[in-house]
C-alpha cells in the first residue's frame, strides 16, 4: 500500500495520523462559458482541539469584465468523512470526490450547491523511480512538514451545477485536480496554476516555489510542470533546476528558471484575491490569500531560441512571501 500511495497521491495519506495533521484535495473547474471558476477543497484536519472534516469552495464569478470572488467553508464530524482504499474517493457527508465524478451537495444560509461533474481523460504527471510524484525523490522522506500531489493536469468536465438560483454548464469544460497533506503549509511561497492558454488549449501549466523546512534549516524547493503538446517540461530543484531572477510585488511575480539549454520566465498577476483557511499543525486555523482568476504569460526558450509562448487565463495564484 506504500507504494501504491507513494506512486498515486490522490489516495488518503493519512489513515494512521491521530494528530497534528491534514489533508486536502484540490478540485479546480471552469465552467463551459469561462464566467464561473470554482474550485471544491474537501479535506480533513487531524488536530487535538478541533478535529473535523470539511469542505472549502471557493468561487470567481467574471461579469462584463468585474470579478467577483466569494469563499465558504462547511464543517464536517470527522465520522463523515470516509475514503476508498482500493479505489480512490472522498465521502464527506452527502458529498463525493473520485477521479471519475464530484456530487456536491451544500447547503447554509449563504450558499446552496448542488449537482454532479463527470470527469474524463485525466492527465497525470510522469513517475519513474525516481521521480515517483511531483515531489521527486523528497515524496519517499518521512518527515517533510508538507507534501504535494499533482493528480491530474488538465482533464474534460461534463455536468451542471445549481449554484444558489442559476444553473451554470460544465458541458465541454477543463478542470485540474491536485493536493497537500502534512502539517503546515509552508511559511513562504507562490504557487501558479492555469490549464487554460488562448493559443494552445491543450497546455497546462503549474508552478510552486517554497520555504521548506528541512532536519533543522530550510531550502527554496521549486517545482513546476509544463504540459505542452503532450510533452511535459519539469523544472524542479530535484533535477537541478535554478530560479535565476525573481520580481515579487503586490499580486505581480516574474520568475526566470533554467535547467540545461532549456530556459522558462513566467509573468504571474492577480488583481483580485480572498481568504482561504489553511492548516497550521493540523488546524484550519491559518489564512492564505489566493487569486482564482488571474493570468499568467509564460515563454519557453531552447538556448536563446523561443520555442513557446502564450498566456494562461483563470489561474490561480498565491503569493504568501511575509511570514503568517
Amino acid at each position: 500500500m506504500y507504494f501504491k500511495k507513494l506512486i498515486h497521491p490522490e489516495y488518503f495519506q493519512g489513515a494512521k495520523k491521530k494528530k497534528d495533521y491534514f489533508e486536502g484535495w484540490y478540485y479546480k473547474l471552469v465552467s463551459q462559458y469561462e464566467d464561473y471558476t470554482i474550485a471544491l477543497i474537501p479535506g480533513i484536519s487531524l488536530a487535538i482541539k478541533d478535529p473535523h472534516a470539511f469542505i472549502q469552495v471557493f468561487i470567481s464569478h467574471s461579469d462584463e469584465g468585474e470579478v467577483r470572488l466569494k469563499s465558504f467553508y462547511f464543517r464536517f464530524e470527522q465520522s463523515e468523512f470516509e475514503f476508498g482504499k482500493d479505489e480512490f474517493y472522498i465521502r464527506i457527508g452527502r458529498n463525493y470526490f473520485s477521479k471519475k465524478k464530484i456530487d456536491i451537495q451544500l447547503k447554509n444560509e449563504t450558499l446552496d450547491l448542488f449537482g454532479i461533474i463527470e470527469l474524463s481523460e485525466l492527465t497525470p504527471i510522469k513517475k519513474s523511480v525516481y521521480m515517483p510524484n511531483i515531489m521527486g525523490p523528497f515524496g519517499y522522506l518521512g518527515f517533510m512538514e508538507c507534501y504535494h500531489g499533482v493528480v491530474s493536469m488538465t482533464h474534460q468536465l461534463e455536468g451542471k451545477l445549481r449554484l444558489d438560483h442559476q444553473i451554470v454548464s460544465f458541458n465541454h469544460a477543463k478542470g485540474y485536480i491536485e493536493k497537500d497533506w502534512g502539517k503546515s503549509f509552508p511559511s513562504q511561497y507562490v504557487w501558479i496554476q492555469s490549464n487554460h492558454f488562448i493559443h494552445n488549449p491543450k497546455t497546462s501549466f503549474m508552478f510552486s516555489y517554497a520555504t521548506i523546512p528541512f532536519m533543522g534549516l530550510s531550502f527554496k524547493g521549486l517545482i513546476a510542470n509544463l504540459l505542452l503538446n503532450g510533452k511535459e517540461y519539469r523544472f524542479a530543484t530535484y533535477n537541478f533546476s535554478k530560479i535565476t531572477y525573481e520580481d515579487i510585488k503586490q499580486g505581480y511575480v516574474f520568475y526566470r528558471v533554467k535547467k540545461g539549454r532549456l530556459t522558462l520566465e513566467l509573468i504571474a498577476i492577480s488583481k483580485t484575491e480572498i481568504s482561504l483557511a489553511a492548516p497550521k499543525k493540523g488546524e484550519m486555523i491559518d489564512q492564505i490569500k489566493e487569486g482564482l482568476s488571474g493570468s499568467i504569460r509564460i515563454r519557453l526558450y531552447h538556448k536563446k531560441e523561443l520555442i513557446y509562448e502564450d498566456e494562461g487565463l483563470h489561474a490561480g495564484i498565491e503569493i504568501m512571501m511575509h511570514q503568517r
